[in-house]
């Protein structure tokens, strides 16, 4: 399998970048050198390029973006996976033009912003992009500075799953709003837990905060008893901890599923009771003087009328989500450190 290459010029515009190119995927989202020990759900949406996105300052009036696309299948999530390249700068959205199928370039208008107010670029995620080349026109551009970065460890829902597009999901949300380097690691249809993530999010330096909220493919998807689940959440944590030992970690537990919150999987665990689990593991940690560890209760916090397939909340439930869970991590990065 043949990677592609990341430019020189390019890399420093980009965030939400953990690793370096590795088995074929240019922008991976967990360790390609570890891929053969995660489950192979998980390596394929690690593939996609969630989160990855341009920022940058200047006083150009648009820029050129040279790329290339890897497909146009775009699966269940449709359109929203991320066709467009979109443009927010000041919490505003500035531009989207489409992309194309292969080889491209397209011109983006970047807005009329101090030269210091970073534009935020998203990517066509879905289409599986490499950007080649980013040209100012008519001005300047420089990469904008860095941010504290923050690991956002989830499922579909961290993947931002019926949002209208990349820019619309929860943690995109919040980086925007709170000024943060957001690094997406929401897997769909998996993030379960899986220790191997935990060694690799580990392993990772530079991280400021971490969040972690995942929780619902416990309960179907692969199925987990209580027990099971209140240990390898517990296991999970003390694994991340061991290789960010001062660093804040937010841990939120499931939003609600109507289908589940009442209804025993195959084991005998409720979609509730997964719930319970995640969180009494993560108050036991707490209780044991992690103070570094901040937990937020799930369940009430998106009314299920915001989801828009019964599982997955819709844009205005990521906006939800963002103010609930964004605020927790934003407040847990502040808070003095002992």
């Amino acid at each position: 399998m043949t990677d592609i290459g990341r430019p020189a010029s390019v890399e420093p515009f980009l965030r939400g970048v953990a690793w370096s190119a590795g088995n074929g995927v240019t922008y991976p989202r967990a360790d390609p050198a570890d891929a053969g020990r995660l489950p192979i759900d998980t390596w394929a949406t690690a593939s996609l390029p969630v989160g990855v996105r341009l920022e940058l300052v200047g006083d150009a009036t648009a820029i050129d973006i040279s790329y290339s696309t890897a497909t146009d299948q775009l699966g269940y999530r449709g359109p929203g996976a991320g066709t467009t390249f979109t443009v927010w700068r000041s919490g505003v959205l500035v531009d989207q033009q489409p992309a194309a199928f292969g080889a491209g370039r397209v011109r983006l208008h970047i807005g009329s912003g101090a030269t210091d107010d970073r534009a935020i670029v998203y990517l066509p995620e879905g289409m599986r992009p490499t950007i080649t080349a980013v040209d100012a026109v008519a001005g300047t551009v420089a990469p904008a500075a860095r941010q504290p970065r923050w690991l956002a460890y989830g499922d579909s829902i961290a993947e931002g799953w019926i949002a209208s597009g990349p820019a619309g999901a929860w943690p995109a949300i919040a980086g925007r709003t709170f000024g943060l380097d957001m690094i997406n690691h929401g897997y769909a249809g998996s993030a379960r837990g899986e220790l191997v993530s935990a060694q690799q999010i580990a392993s990772l330096s530079d991280l400021d905060v971490i969040s972690i909220t995942h929780g619902t493919n416990c309960w179907t998807r692969i199925p987990h008893s209580v027990a099971q689940m209140e240990a390898n959440t517990e296991a999970f944590l003390r694994l991340v901890r061991a290789g960010h030992p001062g660093v804040p970690i937010v841990v939120a537990s499931p939003i609600a599923r109507p289908d589940g919150e009442s209804t025993a999987n195959v084991l005998g665990a409720t979609h509730a009771e997964i719930r319970i689990a995640m969180e009494t593991a993560t108050r036991r940690l707490i209780d044991s003087g992690d103070d570094l560890i901040t937990l937020v209760l799930g369940a009430d916090i998106v009314d299920p009328s915001l989801l828009a397939d019964g599982v997955h909340p819709g844009d205005d439930g990521h906006a939800v989500l963002a103010r609930a869970f964004g605020s927790a991590v934003a407040a847990a990065l502040s808070s003095p450190r002992g």
